[in-house]
This record gives C-alpha cells, structure tokens and sequence, in this order.
C-alpha cells in the first residue's frame, strides 16, 4: 500500500487526530498551563473516578497481549505493532529522561500552592518525568497500527470502515483523556504523546513498504 492509499484508507482516524492536535495546540497557545489543566481535569464524578483509572491501567498490559495475539496469528502484523511500540516507547522515554518536566502534582504545589487538584482516590500519584506522556503514546500508536492493519487487511465496507476507525479513535483519546482526569499528565505531554504514536506507526509503516518491495 503507498503512502497515500493509507492516509486515505485511515483518513476518518487520521482527521479526527489532526483535528485534536490543531486544537489541543490553539488552547496550549491561548491557555497557560495552569489554568488549561484545571479546565480539563475539573470533571470528576463516580463514574468516571471508576472508568479513568480502568482505562488508564489498560496501557500497562493491553499492548503486549495485542502484539503477543498478533505474532502467533500472522507474525509481520505481530512485527509491525511491536515495532511500532518499541520505536514510540524509546522516543518517549529519552525525551522524559532528557526534559525530566514535572507531573501536576509538583508543579501546582510550587507555582499554584492554593489550588487543589481533584483527585482519584486509590490512584496512585507521579511527581516527575512528565513530558511526553507515555500512556497517550502507546494509545495513539496501539490503536493507530490496529486501525491501519484492519483497513489494509480486512474486507472492509465503507461504513464497517468508519465505524472501525471512529471507535479505534475514541479509545485512544478517552485512554489519554485520563491522563489529564487523574492528574497525571498536562495537555501538553498528552499532545506529544497523540503525535509521537502516530508517527511512529508511520515511520515503522514506511520501512514496512521498502521491505515489500
């Protein structure tokens, strides 16, 4: 598949995406960190201090079963997303390790001490190594390569097509939505996190046509 076959094949998953990106950038550049934060995090209620931590825990055991399931079904889509989240997770723990930018909590108490953040309880709350965001990466990039191996592989009809992407999308913005309800995360390391995914599965897609041919 060439490369513009695929933004066109993914291009329901790949608009809503640029659409996030443009905007979370325009409230980045309007809002101060701070503030935008406090707008984004400040919607808590029963049943989303249930469903956050839920989704949010998927990052820490959903990628190996999917890439495992895919090695033992058909081993090059196996090798795709595992390449696809290997490349994702070096680039984002180098650039966390390099910036080494602090978590909410750390940052409001010493910029914001009056304010006081809502809070999960039974989360447990990171102070440091904020940027990017390690779980909105491997969202963006498990559902991503999901969304790209389904629309180049399987038989698709147009509809099945954008239902596919539309849900694939909205499980990987509401999984990285919970970095920012628990307060683990800012917008803006949820932003890095959305594109370094989807550039990784790029990148790892383009190797994946030279090797075709």
């Amino acid at each position: 598949m060439t490369l513009a076959e695929g933004i066109k094949r993914n291009s329901v998953f790949l608009g809503l995406w640029l659409a996030s990106v443009v905007s979370l950038t325009i409230a980045l550049c309007t809002l101060d960190k701070g503030t935008l934060h406090l707008l984004l995090c400040d919607h808590h209620s029963s049943f989303g201090d249930w469903l956050m931590p839920v989704l949010s825990d998927t990052c820490h055991w959903l990628p190996y079963v999917v890439a495992v399931g895919l090695l033992l079904w058909r081993w090059q889509a196996g090798v795709f997303v595992g390449g696809s989240l290997i490349l994702s997770t070096i680039v984002t723990q180098s650039l966390k390790h390099l910036v080494c930018a602090p978590r909410p909590l750390s940052w409001f108490a010493e910029h914001m001490p009056d304010v006081s953040l809502p809070l999960t309880e039974g989360v447990r709350m990171h102070y440091f190594l904020s940027f990017p965001s390690g779980h909105a990466t491997t969202f963006f990039c498990l559902y991503f390569a999901l969304c790209a191996l389904l629309t180049a592989r399987c038989r698709l009809s147009p509809a099945a097509s954008i239902a596919v992407q539309l849900l694939l999308f909205v499980l990987a913005a509401v999984s990285s939505y919970s970095r920012l309800y628990l307060s683990q995360h800012f917008a803006m390391d949820v932003l890095a996190g959305m594109i370094i995914g989807v550039v990784s599965v790029a990148v790892v897609a383009h190797f994946f046509r030279r090797s075709a041919r």
